[in-house]
């Protein structure tokens, strides 16, 4: 059995006859665990009170008196933010339900929760079967990535954090390498998965420092194509296929979907025959086609026709997809 994301909280959680993941109380201990709400020694009584009681019972309720009482005003809001999390999710019968929730209403989950929800999902979609490349795209989907263009048409992925971790720890070349936009990877000492190393991945699953090419040809794009795949399938049920284009047939265009903000404003002045300047149509990286394998989950109008899907890093060079949006825009026939 492949072993990844070992600390996502994903083997905390018990899932129902359909796959779909069940909350337990040790993941509930899990999500207490994070540094935001882990008691340090300066921490007050009241806040190792509540912290101790919570790992006790992590589902009891928890009055506002209670929150009044902790003196650090950081600590009450991480607290209130964490309790109103755990009443997303516990008011919905599966995490993915609570995600779809999530989005589908107000949003008020902070990004690190958001992105600890999407990736626990994503090891259930991916499952033990998964390949390297398609766990190191799954990043792509929870982490925000640094995108370089070293030239020849080469498209290269990293971690943006990590990018920024060792260019900050590093003074000199190595950190100029990193912050110079469109600076070769390789050469800021950033391990570039290949075919012939991809097993290494594993051991350093969680390390967030491989650097993936994302650009035509590559199996990194094939596995981002995968990953997309096996999320749809995860949160609503459908069955689809992705696919890596060069271009977009005019005749065939009628919906589309961008993985991102930037490709979504591009794709939608496109689509209303605007001019777009070239300075943004060169930070659009890929295009794909998506299918459905049962047309009829489609709306009527779709038929025959693919749903066009873009992604496009930003002025800073950083791509930062928003899984939710494959979930909320595609036109289905009947909402999941």
């Amino acid at each position: 059995m492949t072993t990844y994301w070992p600390s996502c909280g994903w083997e905390l959680l018990q899932h129902d006859a359909h796959g779909r993941l069940l909350v337990t109380d040790d993941y509930l201990r899990h999500l207490l665990g994070r540094p935001e709400l882990a008691p340090i020694a300066q921490s007050c009584d009241a806040e190792q009170a509540l912290h101790r009681a919570l790992l006790s019972e992590p589902r009891r309720s928890v009055a506002d008196t209670e929150l009044d009482r902790l003196q650090d005003a950081d600590a009450r809001a991480n607290y209130a933010i964490w309790l109103r999390f755990r009443q997303r999710l516990l008011a919905q019968p599966t995490l993915e339900a609570s995600y779809l929730q999530i989005f589908r209403s107000q949003v008020d989950v902070p990004p690190l929760l958001v992105h600890e929800l999407t990736q626990v999902l994503l090891r259930q979609a991916l499952g033990d079967a998964c390949t390297p490349f398609e766990a190191r795209a799954a990043e792509m989907l929870f982490r925000p990535q640094k995108i370089a263009l070293p030239g020849d048409g080469q498209v290269m992925a990293a971690d943006d954090d990590t990018v920024d971790r060792l260019a900050v720890a590093s003074f000199g070349d190595l950190g100029e390498l990193l912050r110079q936009a469109g600076a070769p990877l390789r050469s800021a000492e950033l391990d570039v998965l290949r075919p012939e190393v991809e097993d290494d991945y594993w051991p350093r699953s969680e390390a967030h420092d491989w650097v993936l090419p994302i650009h035509h040809g590559q199996p990194g794009l094939e596995a981002l194509c995968r990953v997309m795949e096996r999320w749809i399938a995860q949160l609503l049920g459908l069955q689809v296929r992705v696919a890596v284009e060069r271009e977009i047939d005019d005749e065939q265009w009628v919906w589309h979907v961008g993985l991102d903000a930037e490709a979504s404003a591009v794709l939608n002045a496109l689509y209303q025959g605007q001019e777009i300047e070239s300075a943004r149509m060169e930070r659009m990286l890929c295009l794909f086609s998506l299918r459905f394998a049962d047309p009829s989950a489609a709306r009527p109008e779709l038929a025959g026709h693919p749903v066009y899907l873009a992604m496009a890093m930003d002025a800073a060079q950083r791509l930062r997809l928003k899984p939710q949006n494959l979930l909320l825009n595609l036109p289905l026939a009947r909402p999941s």
